[in-house]
């Protein structure tokens, strides 16, 4: 039901939101030069790094070689619709520096594949 919260278009659009915020608070503030509207651009702005970060790990620390090197590796294990939505859940999660050199054995990121893969086929509404 809220698989559109994870998706490029609302990360986006999201992005383009706080960054309207960001504009109107610091127009109000050059015209008030009220210290609220500080505190309003400090936490739009965190908003929309902490938003940016998935965005960023997905395109930037991803080459398109590592990207189907990790696909065909998942492809052997799993079938290809559960492949697509664990490589887009691990694509967003980490960057590919983090990603080469963490334990796949950990305890937790055994727990956040379960998890991405219970996800991936739960068909429920919530």
């Amino acid at each position: 039901m809220f698989d559109f919260l994870s998706s490029d278009w609302f990360v986006i659009s999201l992005e383009i939101v706080f960054l309207l915020l960001i504009a109107y608070d610091i127009r109000k503030y050059f015209q008030t030069k009220k210290k609220e509207y500080i505190t309003n651009i400090v936490l739009t702005f965190v908003f929309f790094i902490w938003a940016a970060i998935p965005f960023y790990n997905s395109y930037y620390t991803w080459s398109e070689g590592s990207k189907k090197e990790f696909i065909a590796e998942c492809l052997l294990e799993n079938n290809e619709t559960i492949c697509k939505c664990l490589d887009e859940n691990i694509f967003k999660e980490y960057s590919f520096a983090d990603f080469k050199n963490l334990d796949k054995n950990s305890s937790d990121f055994k727990e956040f594949v379960e998890e991405t893969k219970k996800d991936c086929l739960d068909d429920s509404w919530f």
